[in-house]
């Protein structure tokens, strides 16, 4: 699994619409409107590397109101809740 934060800027009249808008992008888990030098925080997880730059380039930077995206990847998780269990629910085969 990759996970990634994509880091967005928005035009202001957008931002409460686009997190909704983001929100509803299949590979988006999470989205966060946040103070500071970004206004959204989009949590992204994929399976590949490529669907990651599908996903950033391909879908959100297309929409309207996003002004800069900044993505940063993650290389390993440290949490109490192993999130690779949870996202691997229903994907035996």
């Amino acid at each position: 699994m990759v996970v990634a934060f994509v880091l967005i800027n928005t035009t202001p009249d957008r931002t409460a619409a686009l997190a909704q808008e983001l929100a509803d992008v299949p590979a988006v888990s999470e989205v966060y409107s946040t103070a500071g030098d970004f206004d959204l925080v989009a949590i992204v997880r994929v399976r590949q590397h490529d669907e990651l730059a599908d996903v950033v380039t391909g879908e959100i930077a297309k929409l309207t109101g996003i002004v800069h995206t900044h993505t940063l990847v993650a290389f390993r998780s440290y949490s109490r809740t192993d999130v690779d269990t949870l996202w691997s629910i229903g994907t035996e085969g």
